[in-house]
């Protein structure tokens, strides 16, 4: 049978701003990845998230970002190789410091927005932030677009990896996210978005948005916590999964 991780992205909150249903959504998903700080999160939001993790048994990631909090990380930014290792190792630690003193262990990294989109097309950044994560902890998952250079970084460093495919993400012909400034980037449609998880899943290909099918590999899908139904559609996906005999599992 197969196993299938259900990731969502949380602790995005900052200061008074209040971002995501992180309490409602954590039963539904398997693992959550924790803002360090850069593009979202302060050092409360990520030590009440990690609680919030810890307590619902869901397995800890960070989610390390670009310092973009205005454009909330999703921005690309001319950084070096030596940059997006620095920041890596720098949120990282900060995020298990947090994890270490509420008793719990840090599982995996995936970088945030514009950083991983960066990461998953050069080599040289999807290296440093490799061989940042295996420098600090040589036992965390990386997660990386499926196909992407990310994902053979990790695997050449000796990381282990997981691919990530998107519930809600339209994908080029390339393999890669359709960018959020084109109207066909997201699926709106619960019912299609669903239909896509399982296929991925199930069948390991995706229609891209020219009408073609793409090979794909899913070891864990990725859940956006930020929208107005959020909660509802990490509910149905799981509830699909388990119909269709998926067992929900953290990335092993």
């Amino acid at each position: 049978m197969r196993h299938i991780d259900l990731n969502c992205d949380l602790g995005e909150s900052f200061g008074a701003y209040r971002i995501g249903r992180d309490e409602e959504i954590l039963p539904y998903v398997t693992s959550a990845n924790i803002a360090c700080g850069f593009h979202a999160g302060d050092p409360g939001v990520m030590r009440r998230t990690v609680r919030l993790a810890l307590d619902s048994g869901t397995a800890i990631g960070a989610h390390p970002g670009l310092p973009d909090l205005a454009g909330f990380g999703r921005r690309n930014m001319a950084i070096s190789p030596e940059e997006a290792y620095d920041l890596t190792v720098y949120q990282i630690g900060a995020l298990n410091a947090f994890v270490r003193s509420e008793g719990g262990k840090m599982r995996h990294v995936k970088p945030h927005g514009a950083l991983y989109n960066m990461a998953a097309q050069h080599a040289e950044l999807a290296d440093a932030i490799a061989r940042a994560v295996l420098n600090v902890d040589p036992g965390l998952i990386l997660f990386g677009l499926s196909g992407s250079e990310l994902v053979r970084a990790g695997q050449a460093a000796g990381l282990r990896t997981a691919s990530e495919v998107f519930a809600d993400r339209t994908y080029q012909p390339d393999g890669s996210l359709t960018p959020r400034s084109r109207p066909d980037a997201l699926i709106v449609n619960h019912a299609e978005a669903i239909a896509q998880v399982i296929r991925m899943i199930a069948e390991g290909r995706v229609r891209t948005t020219v009408g073609e099918d793409l090979a794909i590999d899913a070891d864990t899908v990725c859940i956006h916590g930020d929208g107005p139904h959020a909660t509802e559609f990490a509910r149905q996906i799981r509830s699909a999964c388990e119909m269709a005999g998926i067992i929900l599992s953290p990335a092993k």
